[in-house]
């Protein structure tokens, strides 16, 4: 598994390098087809909390991306809780695996307990629209027309669909699609 690791506003240390490679590191067990982990820690200070640190955890999984992102004042609790709920995610995502391999109403040798089936989620609404292309600057400015916290255009630039999101820090981030 190839480990990446990103620290902004704060210098790593080495003991924060090594907690943060033993959490990690322990995905490999939950999880054997691990493809790379990107580890994204941040340091921002805030009105309300003041100084806090942003874990962000990354796991590329045959065609599946599995994040975690997790704020606390503490940045060793809060490298925990984003740890903490990617291995619900991986138990989430072999779940369904599992479900989908093995015909769920065979019983399965060797299985003691009962796994709870989730209910599955359908979609409920399309909506077809016309894309039409223009910059990035257009974009932005009709997601500011909007008001929508998403905005999917066509990218004059780079004659590809693009689609431009609000952050939860306020900033804009923006999805180009590659193919796989």
């Amino acid at each position: 598994m190839d480990l990446e690791l990103q620290v902004r506003n704060f210098d790593l240390t080495d003991t924060v390098r090594d907690y943060v490679e033993r959490k990690v590191g322990r995905m490999d067990r939950y999880l054997s087809d691990i493809k790379a982990t990107r580890v994204e820690l941040e340091r921002r200070v805030t009105r309300s909390q003041g100084e806090v640190y942003t874990a962000q955890l990354t796991l590329w999984v045959d065609s599946a991306i599995l994040r975690a992102e997790e704020m606390n004042v503490d940045l060793f609790a809060a490298i925990d809780l984003a740890s903490d709920k990617l291995h619900r995610q991986i138990e989430r995502y072999k779940g369904k695996r599992l479900r989908r391999w093995h015909h769920p109403s065979k019983p399965q040798p060797g299985l003691e307990e009962e796994v709870e089936e989730e209910p599955r989620v359908a979609i409920v609404r399309r909506k077809r629209f016309p894309v039409y292309p223009m910059t990035e600057e257009e974009a932005v400015d009709q997601l500011e027309l909007l008001g929508h916290d998403f905005f999917l255009f066509h990218n004059a630039d780079s004659g590809a669909v693009n689609l431009l999101y609000r952050r939860k820090d306020g900033q804009l981030g923006l999805i180009q699609p590659e193919p796989a």
